[in-house]
């Protein structure tokens, strides 16, 4: 399987590491959307929120734990945005499950 997260978790990959529990990994996305944008996502392999929910809603739980720690951690205190794409349709264009913690501004509604 050739999968870009997988590679970051593995260490082939670099990337700027900014939390890590014992099941998740966050980092900075490469394009941010908004003056903080950092991707959270689970160590094991799930394509979607729907994937790892079936299999397993308390890792699902523990995913949702990082991303608000992350927002802690990174300042957040005005509020902030987690975005999770689930399918083709949705825009998500990396197949294993991540949620983007989005805040340092305003954000308009409806995001697209």
């Amino acid at each position: 399987m050739s999968c870009l997260f997988c590679g970051i978790i593995a260490g082939e990959i670099p990337a700027t590491v900014v939390h890590e529990t014992e099941r998740t990994i966050a980092f900075r996305d490469l394009n941010p959307g908004a003056p903080t944008h950092v991707l959270v996502v689970p160590r094991d392999h799930f394509a979607d929120a729907a994937e790892l929910a079936e299999a397993d809603p308390a890792y699902a739980g523990e995913v949702l734990a990082a991303a608000a720690a992350v927002a802690r951690q990174e300042g957040l205190t005005g509020g902030y945005r987690l975005v999770t794409n689930t399918g083709d349709d949705a825009g998500q264009t990396v197949h294993h499950l991540h949620v983007h913690v989005l805040g340092g501004r305003a954000l308009s509604w409806p995001p697209g």
